[in-house]
């Protein structure tokens, strides 16, 4: 490992970044799968909790390095936002997980980068032009597609996900405010400590002990998540969206295979369907911003450098 390291450290960002995000994705999938798993035993409000729990004393090694100056901030109130976002997201998302397929749950939940969209539009005031606003909408025809109103009644369930998805566009919001100033250990570090306190109300409604083996998987699932939001975090700062989204993706395929696997869960065409058309835009729109974002660096002004020298 110590060999592999300073090769590690040698390679460009963008590989890095994609390296980063392939963990994250599947992170992220295997922490779905558990919160299936768990849900069997426990209220999904309970395995909330402890999946911040748990997420919490995975932390504590990075915050016992740094120890306390690791969380000098002087965005309290952005993490305080980030925290009542970070909540309703996780619980609507954990209830979802619970009652409906899991890889139509996921491919729902693409359409996060959508509510970005807007949410940067209202809340950063960021320009937004026609192409990307039509790639919104292209990508809500999907949601359609999957939902299918009118067609077949919408389950709550999928309702849930969309509500998790709103809330979690806002902490994307919330979060890219945050890392142009907070490193990103210290921001999933405040995310865990936030939410502990705040998930434990909720559960104690539903309360119950978990046995072993069901405390084992629970602990999975707080290292798999903190893997994830630290692996994701990283590969967004160290390269382009549009550059790294797409391994986001794959989350999909593994979903769903897990959910065949186990479950017996299939999705059908016009998921597969939906799914494609919100993938698309969504890729879209990275692939906008990004270029936005290149335009924007090129259109700095560099002054000459007789100019700057001073005698």
């Amino acid at each position: 490992m110590r060999a592999i390291l300073p090769i590690a450290a040698s390679w460009p960002a963008p590989v890095k970044g994609a390296l980063m995000m392939t963990g994250a994705a599947c992170a992220f999938s295997v922490m779905i799968v558990l919160i299936r798993h768990t849900s069997q035993e426990l209220h999904p409000f309970c395995v909330a909790f402890w999946r911040n729990a748990f997420g919490l004393v995975f932390m504590l090694p990075w915050l016992a390095h740094r120890g306390l100056g690791g969380l000098k901030t002087h965005k309290l109130r952005l993490y305080g936002l980030r925290g009542i976002a970070g909540i309703t997201a996780m619980l609507t998302w954990f209830y979802a997980l619970s009652v409906m397929p899991m890889a139509e749950a996921v491919a729902l939940s693409f359409t996060t980068p959508l509510f970005a969209t807007i949410a940067a539009a209202v809340v950063l005031h960021e320009t937004v032009r026609a192409r990307r606003w039509t790639a919104t909408a292209i990508g809500f025809v999907g949601v359609l597609v999957i939902l299918r109103p009118g067609v077949q009644a919408v389950s709550p369930a999928a309702l849930l996900v969309l509500v998790s998805t709103i809330a979690v566009a806002f902490s994307v919001v919330v979060i890219k405010i945050l890392s142009r100033s907070e490193p990103s250990n210290a921001i999933v570090t405040y995310m865990v400590i936030v939410l502990t306190p705040l998930s434990l109300p909720p559960a104690l409604i539903f309360w119950s002990w978990p046995d072993w083996h069901t405390v084992l998987a629970l602990a999975g699932i707080g290292l798999a998540g903190t893997i994830g939001h630290i692996g994701f975090t990283n590969a967004m700062r160290l390269a382009d969206a549009s550059a790294v989204l797409p391994i986001d993706y794959i989350r999909l395929p593994l979903v769903a295979l897990a959910g065949y696997a186990l479950y017996g869960e299939a999705m059908d065409i016009f998921s597969w369907l939906g799914a494609t058309i919100i993938i698309g835009s969504t890729l879209y729109i990275a692939h906008r911003e990004a270029a936005v974002a290149r335009r924007s660096r090129q259109a700095v002004v560099v002054t000459p450098r007789s100019l700057r020298e001073r005698p």
